[in-house]
């Protein structure tokens, strides 16, 4: 509606480039990885073996992680292994609910069919971003336990004759739990992020100069958060997948107990 509210579910699409749609969501996200990449180069040119500020800074943060993740999966060598996949999780997420806030998103756009399309939307308010997000994470976490642990101990999770009807019954339970961690990561990241946006998308139209900017500040919390429970999630995942099954001993290469990441 002119000059009122505007809301939509879905990503808008811009063209399309040998038939692959283009939408506003994966013009924002280009712009995001583009900012990333930018941001890493600059600080990862030139390392010196005497650490000034900034360098200083991130080398900390990327021990306070590193150990993080190896008391949580037992190893160092398990910590390094999944510290980029996890590590760009949170950065990407973070990152893009950032962007969320920069001026013009939703406010440049391009004229079509009457009205304006926004050229840049918020990346995690598309589900299609959210899923495959999710679609990542999954695979990473049940392909990591049948590496780690072997196809068949790792099916033993989910399959269990031994026993009776009560083990059949929890390892059918724990597949369908497992199967559900895709739409909880999805849908969690997703619903967040959109309800998010239609808040401040509705202060904005009633209250323009009371609740927008507290808003704002709120909702990048929020988006802190979001990013940190996605990327702690996989993490907590990844441990229980590599885990032994039925409470038995835990793999050889951890022998420690994860932290409190639950």
């Amino acid at each position: 509606m002119d000059g009122g509210l505007h809301i939509a579910l879905a990503a808008e699409r811009l063209g399309s480039v040998w038939g692959i749609p283009i939408t506003n969501t994966l013009i924002s996200a280009w712009a995001v990885m583009l900012t990333l990449l930018v941001i890493a180069i600059l600080v990862g040119r030139n390392p010196k073996l005497i650490p000034g500020r900034v360098q200083n800074l991130f080398e900390m943060l990327f021990e306070f992680v590193l150990k993080y993740m190896q008391d949580t999966l037992g190893t160092r060598e398990l910590a390094v292994r999944f510290f980029p996949l996890v590590a760009t999780m949170f950065l990407f997420i973070f990152m893009s609910n950032l962007f969320d806030f920069l001026p013009f998103f939703g406010s440049v756009g391009i004229f079509e069919n009457g009205e304006i399309v926004p050229l840049f939307r918020p990346v995690n308010t598309d589900l299609n971003v959210t899923l495959a997000l999710a679609i990542i994470a999954y695979l990473v976490i049940e392909v990591t336990g049948i590496v780690i642990l072997g196809f068949l101990k790792y099916a033993s999770k989910f399959v269990n004759f031994k026993g009776g009807v009560l083990g059949f019954l929890i390892g059918l339970i724990e597949f369908v739990s497992n199967f559900a961690r895709l739409i909880s990561f999805s849908f969690r990241l997703f619903g967040n992020v959109f309800a998010g946006e239609v808040l401040i998308a509705v202060a904005v139209v009633f209250l323009p100069y009371v609740l927008p900017v507290p808003l704002m500040l709120f909702e990048t919390f929020v988006g802190l958060v979001q990013a940190a429970i996605f990327a702690l999630l996989t993490l907590v995942f990844i441990k229980i997948a590599i885990s032994e099954p039925h409470g038995g001993e835990k793999h050889s290469s951890s022998n420690s107990e994860p932290a409190a990441a639950h």
